[in-house]
């Protein structure tokens, strides 16, 4: 679980967020926020994705707190073991993608920024992020590359940071391929999906760190099946679909004109995957893709993808993980 993963990355001298594992005593965990401050953040120490997941603003809400995100988690991950974190105001998710195999090799494909998200769901991460310099970048890869040799990792996986300040905290190991993996493939040029495979049969990695170049950026978008305001999911029958293509555009799905959307399922039905050799020439494609992308039958959120790609913030690199609460 999650307590587990930050105890043995702080072992490791990998930095984490200031929390509390015990929630058993009340007077600890006041003494905790006395020392840390308002907010804090209570998490589920199984699972992911928001559940199990609360925001303290007020300690009198505590107990209540608490016992709703016990709930949920138990509901969601059939585990009701939760933690408490610092709240950290304003980061940027940042993640490092690692490769390692049954030798001991070990190599990090960079970094990507997941901050554009809704209720801890992620909607559009890139690679590589335009908030780390080189030495940061290398820092936080070095630090990695030690925590995987010491907990003996084999396949693809990736460390989840919190990052504000200049400064970074472990969230979490994702220990299997994600969703965004297109970004990181797009500049690595390395497919995660035959890494992993090769990994999982105890094959040797054929290539070294040096032997790693990250070219271009890399911009995903999420397709759901979604009001693209009030965010109700929309099962469906697609009754036109028109992807878009190109050079630098890559479609991950499975949709065709007269599919079915299930009401079972994550709304997630396409990755749309752009490539440029500058961020500015990234977005401007991902413009383009978005315009392109013919989805008819169900709601998407492809028009507020193509809100958020075109705001200046966005434009900028100035944003964080609460991006969305300020977006109208």
């Amino acid at each position: 679980d999650k307590i587990r993963a930050k105890e043995i990355m702080q072992k490791n001298g990998v930095p984490t967020v200031p929390g509390l594992n015990d929630l058993n005593n009340v007077s600890d965990i006041k003494n905790f926020i006395q020392d840390e401050g308002l907010p804090v953040i209570i998490k589920a120490a199984s699972g992911g994705g928001g559940k199990g997941m609360r925001i303290l603003n007020d300690i009198n809400n505590l107990e209540k707190s608490i016992e709703s995100a016990k709930i949920e988690a138990k509901k969601s991950f059939n585990d009701d073991k939760v933690y408490i974190e610092k709240y950290l105001q304003n980061p940027k998710h940042i993640e490092i993608q690692i490769l390692s195999d049954s030798e001991g090799n070990i190599v990090t494909l960079g970094e990507r920024d997941c901050s554009i998200q809704r209720k801890h769901q992620k909607l559009i991460e890139e690679c590589p992020s335009n908030s780390l310099t080189d030495i940061d970048r290398k820092k936080i890869s070095e630090i990695c590359v030690k925590a995987i040799k010491s907990i003996g990792y084999e396949g693809v996986g990736t460390l989840e940071f919190l990052y504000e300040n200049n400064k970074f905290y472990f969230m979490e190991m994702n220990t299997r391929l994600q969703v965004e993996h297109p970004v990181t493939e797009m500049v690595t040029q390395i497919d995660l999906v035959k890494q992993q495979i090769l990994a999982a049969f105890g094959k040797k990695i054929l290539f070294s760190q040096n032997d790693v170049h990250m070219k271009g950026h890399s911009i995903e978008c999420r397709i759901n099946a979604e009001h693209p305001k009030t965010f109700i999911p929309s099962p469906g029958k697609i009754s036109q679909y028109h992807q878009p293509g190109g050079l630098g555009v890559r479609v991950d799905s499975a949709m065709y004109q007269g599919c079915s959307v299930p009401p079972h399922y994550d709304s997630l039905i396409a990755k749309l995957i752009t490539f440029g050799d500058t961020r500015e020439d990234c977005i401007k494609k991902m413009k383009r893709a978005l315009e392109e992308y013919v989805i008819i039958g169900i709601d998407t959120n492809i028009q507020l993808h193509q809100k958020i790609i075109q705001s200046q913030d966005f434009i900028s690199g100035n944003y964080d993980i609460n991006y969305m609460s300020r977006f109208d």
